[in-house]
């Protein structure tokens, strides 16, 4: 039970996160109502969230000459 609890708790702080570094984002687009004598609304919201691309690229990278010496060796 603790760990439900935790694993909600993470997930939540994850979510807000999201919200406030403005990866998601939602917009009210349509207020509840409640029912008179029938019906009602349920509210409509729309959601903003990023959009993240992953792609590969071939380069080639100069890496520099490194030269390893045992301790009592010399040159």
């Amino acid at each position: 039970m603790r760990t439900l609890l935790v694993l909600v708790g993470v997930a939540a702080l994850v979510v807000l996160a999201a919200m406030m570094l403005g990866f998601v984002r939602f917009d009210q687009t349509q207020t509840a109502q409640l029912p008179r004598l029938e019906g009602g609304q349920a509210p409509k919201f729309n959601a903003d969230v990023a959009k993240v691309t992953v792609g590969t690229e071939k380069k080639t990278v100069e890496v520099p000459a490194v030269e390893v010496q045992k301790p009592g060796e010399k040159n």
